[in-house]
């Protein structure tokens, strides 16, 4: 059986997250604190931060635009950081699996300059 996480996926991006927590705290049956998707995104924003990825990239995963797209800056950059979202999301898969799996990470944060 096939479960979503985070809901369904259409063109548009993931829908029907209500219906998707609420089946997911019914399979979770509270074993964990109660939590809302946010606190998901919340985790892994810090988390991203504390392996060294940088604030800009992290807004973009969560699509949030500010600071650095604000104002003339946001006017002129409209990059999308494909490859660095990709690899901070390899950061973080690999920090995750080091967790659960109880292993090291085997993708590793550079040391900043």
């Amino acid at each position: 059986m096939r479960f979503l996480l985070f809901g369904g996926r259409s063109s548009g991006g993931f829908t029907a997250w209500s219906a998707a927590k609420t089946d997911l705290d019914t399979r979770l049956n509270g074993k964990v604190a109660n939590f809302v998707v946010h606190d998901i995104r919340r985790s892994a924003a810090s988390g991203m931060a504390d392996l060294g990825v940088e604030p800009h990239i992290i807004e973009a995963i969560l699509n949030h635009y500010s600071g650095h797209r604000s104002g003339i800056a946001g006017t002129y950059n409209r990059a999308k950081y494909q490859t660095q979202i990709r690899t901070a999301m390899m950061l973080w898969d690999s920090h995750l699996r080091s967790l659960i799996e109880g292993s090291e990470r085997k993708v590793v944060a550079l040391p900043a300059d």
